[in-house]
């Protein structure tokens, strides 16, 4: 009976660490309830968020090392001059956030999760898994993304633009469309349908798998006698 009174105590402590503490070290956040939290140049050592909200959060010049966000809501959360190493998000919601203003050379790793309207301007992102998760009508512009891998990654209606796609591994990616004038491609992966469509963009025509139809008929050659 009196369990739910002690949780509540609990994470209520929680949070006033999390205000009043500057650093953080091998320790996990759970179930927590801090929409619009504002944290200010704290740091965060091996620690685990798991199915918390934290939509329109803001974490200013704090700094993330080996974290992990499992199952939590960041919607349009905010992280300037933050700076990410070594951080993993599953199966959270990621969606509308900037990441132009976290500090340069994150390390980064996305899988299982929403980035819907997600920015990412003007950053190094070499070596990044987006793996399986839902990044429609994102914007990737200025990016360096060499051996970086979007397999299973739903791209539909998202934009590239001036980005590195060195090595970058899109082959199993959904709704990918990328302009070859506008981003610099070398041994890049795509799905079929978007080798298809840069064809035609350049004016060939691409018979569908299977078909002859659209092949030119072999032209016969007489027989020197």
């Amino acid at each position: 009976m009196d369990m739910e009174p002690r949780e509540r105590a609990s994470r209520e402590e929680l949070v006033r660490r999390l205000e009043r503490e500057d650093g953080f070290e091998n320790e996990t956040f759970t179930d927590l309830e801090l929409q619009g939290l504002e944290l200010n140049q704290k740091e965060f050592y091996r620690c685990t968020f798991e199915r918390s909200q934290f939509q329109e959060s803001q974490w200013r010049q704090c700094k993330f090392e080996d974290c992990t966000w499992k199952g939590c809501d960041l919607t349009r959360a905010r992280f300037p001059q933050a700076a990410l190493r070594g951080v993993r998000f599953e199966g959270s919601k990621l969606m509308g956030i900037d990441w132009s203003s976290i500090s340069a050379n994150p390390e980064l790793a996305f899988e299982g999760c929403v980035l819907r309207y997600a920015s990412f301007v003007g950053l190094s992102l070499r070596k990044t898994d987006v793996l399986r998760c839902t990044a429609q009508e994102a914007n990737f512009f200025d990016l360096d993304l060499t051996d970086s891998d979007f397999e299973g990654t739903d791209l539909t209606g998202s934009n590239f633009r001036g980005c590195i796609l060195t090595r970058t591994d899109f082959s199993l990616a959904v709704g990918l469309v990328l302009d070859p004038s506008r981003n610099r491609l070398k041994d890049t992966q795509v799905p079929l349908a978007t080798a298809v469509s840069l064809a035609e963009s350049m004016g060939m025509r691409v018979p569908a798998m299977g078909d002859t139809t659209g092949a030119p008929a072999s032209r016969g050659r007489k027989k020197k006698r």
